[in-house]
């Protein structure tokens, strides 16, 4: 598993590193790019194609990209248990500041100033998601059947199916369908994996599972929530947005854990902090259930991406090969463009309109589609909240 590179490194050295980057890690794809900087230009742990593999890897699986990148980057070159360095310390920075801001907004939520904030805020997400439904369909929609199979999974997903089974459906349709559209990859001779690979995996799934066993026998208000963040990043494909409409429907619509608007806070608050939109799920365990509540929902919501990683690298190469690989990915991805598309009307709808706020909409969707960075977005949105609401 691990590489030969020009600069050998340590578990701890690639935790520091991925720490101080994640410290500034704004922008959600721009992230990507200085990882690159990071792990092949200065620090030469990777070779290009490598890390090019591993985009396309972590692109096609569960989970958001740039968390997973810096898992494979520490999995390249220091195994396992470097995977967990470079996670832990890349994504730690967003769950540190999180947390800060949960508690805050716990205790000011309800004061005019806050509320004048969050007011204008609310109006940012909306744009957010609608741009993030823009760039996903611009990325996906190739052809009239993945265009129809994205409307369908709008329609079903407004029905009131479970956006769960909307996604296995979607994959399969994309099996079916979707698996012979383009090129199909040459066919890559058996890879020999040793299963001493799976050693640490194995191990760290032991303890997950013990993990959720404990909670369940000691505290029945914590293991919902845990289980519910595992559920959802294992189906979250394509990037931390594609777990924004299965939160919305599971915490939202299903459990009435909170309503709209203030999951709608939560994501706002996700994007003055560094790291992924799926930092959210610290606001939301904080509001359930205190500090516990958040470490329970943020490991939960990280570790299978994790564990699908470790598991994925070593057959990527058959997996890319595979034209129903190709199909699924293709057909859930579709579903995803549906699926952001009708949670951008379900945010709208909890919005009260007027001229001011429809102003604020359209200008920071065309600071988004213009890709000015979200952090500018926000922070000058903020101060136009501040003064108009």
């Amino acid at each position: 598993m691990k590489l030969h590179n020009d600069q050998p490194t340590t578990s701890a050295h690639l935790f520091l590193s991925f720490l101080r980057l994640g410290l500034t890690a704004f922008g959600g794809p721009a992230t990507i790019a200085h990882i690159k900087e990071l792990s092949v230009e200065r620090k030469r742990w990777l070779d290009e194609s490598t890390y090019n593999d591993g985009i396309v890897l972590c692109q096609s699986i569960p989970g958001a990209t740039a968390m997973q990148m810096a898992a494979y980057v520490g999995l390249k070159s220091q195994g396992v248990v470097g995977a967990l360095a470079s996670y832990i310390g890349f994504g730690l920075p967003a769950f540190i500041l999180m947390l800060a801001l949960s508690i805050g907004y716990a205790d000011t939520h309800k004061l005019s100033w806050v509320v004048a904030l969050f007011s204008g805020l609310q109006v940012i997400i909306v744009a957010l998601v609608a741009n993030a439904t823009y760039a996903f369909g611009k990325a996906t929609l190739k052809n009239y059947k993945i265009i129809l199979l994205a409307a369908a999974a709008a329609v079903f997903f407004g029905k009131g199916v479970s956006p769960f089974l909307v996604i296995i459906g979607a994959g399969l349709v994309g099996a079916c369908f979707l698996s012979n559209l383009g090129r199909i990859p040459e066919l890559l001779s058996p890879v020999k994996i040793d299963k001493r690979t799976y050693l640490p995996t194995v191990t760290l799934s032991a303890i997950l599972v013990a993990g959720l066993i404990t909670l369940y026998i000691t505290d029945k208000a914590l293991f919902p929530l845990a289980s519910l963040m595992l559920k959802i990043d294992l189906f979250a494909f394509g990037g931390g947005f594609a777990s924004v409409p299965l939160m919305l429907h599971e915490i939202v619509e299903v459990r009435g854990w909170m309503d709209g608007r203030t999951f709608m806070d939560g994501i706002a608050l996700g994007q003055v902090t560094p790291g992924p939109i799926i930092i959210t799920s610290t606001f939301v365990g904080y509001l359930l259930h205190g500090v516990a509540g958040a470490i329970v929902a943020t490991i939960a919501i990280f570790t299978p991406s994790f564990l699908i990683l470790a598991v994925a690298v070593p057959v990527f190469g058959r997996l890319k090969s595979s034209k129903y690989f190709l199909g699924i990915t293709k057909g859930i991805f579709a579903s995803f463009v549906g699926l952001l598309f009708f949670t951008t009307l379900k945010f709208a709808l909890d919005v009260p309109w007027d001229i001011i706020r429809v102003l604020l909409g359209l200008a920071s969707l065309a600071a988004l589609v213009t890709k000015i960075d979200i952090i500018y977005v926000v922070v000058v949105g903020a101060i136009i909240s501040l003064l108009m609401f």
